[in-house]
Formats: C-alpha cells, sequence, structure tokens
C-alpha cells in the first residue's frame, strides 16, 4: 500500500482542483489565482482592487484637468471555512483492493464538497442589497424566455456590460426555454458567456451549514436549505462584480501506523472560501426566485 499512499499525496490535490473546475457551476466565478497573494495568516488572502477619477471639465487653455488611477491590495479575510476528517478501517480498505482509499477524496469533493461550496455562494449573492430581484412562477417556455430577455434588458439599463454575463438556472425552466427552439430563445441564450444548469438543492436563497457534531445531532454535517429559504429559478451574474475565491488547504493523510487511536487510514481536508462582491457592481447580479 505504500506506493498507493504516495501516489494518493502526489495526484489528490490536482485531482480535486480538476473536479471543482469541471463540476461546481460558480467555479467560473473565481479570480484569477495568479491576481491573488497569499496574506499573514491561513484564512486572508490579498486581492487587487482598481480605483480611478471619472470625467472632469476641458479647458480650452489649460487643457486636461489630472486625475489618479491606483492600484492597491486589500487584505480580506476568507468568510467560508469547513473542513473534515474522515476515516476508514485497513482492512475494509485492503479487502476492496484499496478502492476505498483511492475514490475518497474525488467521491468526497462530488457529493459533498461542490455541492456545499455552490449551495453557499448562490445564498450569499442572492441575499445581497441591493441585486435585482423577482419573486415569480413561471408556467410556459414563453414566460421563461420573458422573463430573462426582461432581465437581461434591465441590467443593460442600470449599465451592466453585456460581456461576461453568466445565465444560472434549473433544469426544468433551461429544458423549457432550449425545447422553444425559435430563433428568439437561441438568440437569447447565445448572449450568455457560459450557462450551467443548477440541482435545485443548491439553488435556495437561505442555506443551514451542519455542524458535523454529535451533540447537535448533525453529525453527516453538510447543508440544507433554511426555513425561510425560496426555491431560485434563475441568476445572471455579470463575473466582475464579484470577488470569489477558492483555497483548497492541504490536505493530510494519515496509515493506521500512525493512527494512535484504532487502525484506520485517516484523511483531513480543509477549505477556505471568499464569497463577496463589490459595492459599486450590484447591478451585476439578478435573482429570481420562487413566490
Amino acid at each position: 500500500m505504500g506506493n498507493s499512499i504516495e501516489l494518493f499525496k502526489k495526484n489528490a490535490p490536482e485531482l480535486l482542483d480538476k473536479i471543482y473546475k469541471a463540476e461546481s457551476t460558480t467555479s467560473d466565478f473565481d479570480m484569477n489565482g495568479a491576481l491573488v497573494q497569499a496574506g499573514k495568516n491561513a484564512n486572508e488572502i490579498i486581492v487587487p482592487v482598481l480605483d480611478m477619477d471619472g470625467l472632469g471639465d476641458y479647458d480650452r487653455n489649460s487643457g486636461y484637468i489630472d486625475g489618479d488611477v491606483s492600484l492597491t491590495n486589500e487584505t480580506k479575510k476568507f468568510n467560508y471555512e469547513r473542513g473534515r476528517k474522515l476515516k476508514t478501517d485497513t482492512i475494509d480498505n485492503e479487502e476492496t483492493g484499496g478502492v476505498i482509499l483511492g475514490n475518497l477524496s474525488a467521491e468526497f469533493l462530488r457529493t459533498k464538497v461542490i455541492p456545499e461550496i455552490d449551495a453557499v455562494r448562490y445564498a450569499t449573492y442572492a441575499s445581497i442589497p441591493g441585486i435585482s430581484k423577482v419573486e415569480e412562477i413561471y408556467e410556459s417556455a414563453e414566460a421563461v424566455y420573458k422573463a430573462i430577455a426582461k432581465a437581461w434588458d434591465n441590467m443593460t439599463n442600470d449599465e451592466v456590460p453585456e460581456e461576461d454575463r453568466h445565465l444560472r438556472i434549473t433544469s426544468t425552466l433551461y429544458g423549457m426555454i432550449r425545447d422553444m427552439e425559435t430563433y428568439k430563445s437561441r438568440e437569447l441564450l447565445s448572449k450568455f458567456a457560459g450557462i450551467k444548469v443548477v440541482p435545485q438543492a443548491r439553488f435556495q436563497t437561505v442555506i443551514e451549514l451542519l455542524s458535523g457534531k454529535d451533540t447537535d445531532g448533525e453529525r453527516k454535517g453538510g447543508f440544507k436549505a433554511g426555513t425561510e429559504s425560496k426555491d431560485i429559478n434563475f441568476m445572471i451574474i455579470h463575473k466582475p462584480a464579484l470577488l470569489q475565491y477558492t483555497k483548497h488547504n492541504k490536505m493530510k493523510l494519515f496509515t493506521p501506523d500512525q493512527d494512535q487511536d484504532g487502525d484506520n487510514y485517516k484523511w483531513l481536508y480543509r477549505l477556505y472560501g471568499l464569497n463577496e462582491y463589490y459595492n459599486n457592481k450590484v447591478a451585476g447580479i439578478y435573482a429570481s426566485n420562487k413566490v
């Protein structure tokens, strides 16, 4: 098992990153990692913020009025932090030919981590003060089309650039507008930089994170819809409106020889997330949820 363990340690970080980018419906909104610097502490990062002066009067005698452009580095603390320690008995792992250990990280990310990351983000962005928000139920494909078209036009009227707008929508509503198969529906969908279908369990206006503690009766951990939550129909997000970053912290794997409490493999996983927005770009987020 020695070679398998070393292979697991070596490949797990890259594998998790690939799975996250491929299967998370919000990974498109992450900041360019090249622009992010590590902060002094593990729970913070340093991000660049661009600011500039607006237009001033032009004087025919003295010409242009000086203006400033500044690029400052701001320290941002992660506002989402979760983790888990998973263990599997060495005999169980050996009897399955190492299948448990070999699939542990990938399966955990696909079924537990990614759904929660997406749910946290959508609920966070849907609750931002000042965004455009409607509550509607759509009974027909035409109604879905009109709602998305109206949202698009509203964002344009609010001077949100058309480039880099992304549509996130439930499978039911996307299927309705896709099956219209009309010129106008195809034209509307083609305007988006990206379209992804979001499972309804991740698409909620309010979610509750479960502690994972026996004392709370929440052993399984994860998340659930909050008591006041409403199903989200669709969201249109202009990527530059968000300040989003994900950090899969260094993963640790302990062998049975290192387990002082039993005869288990133990895998430790920790996740940091920054899910924020620019105050002057809230018009770049449009949300429709059920009544």
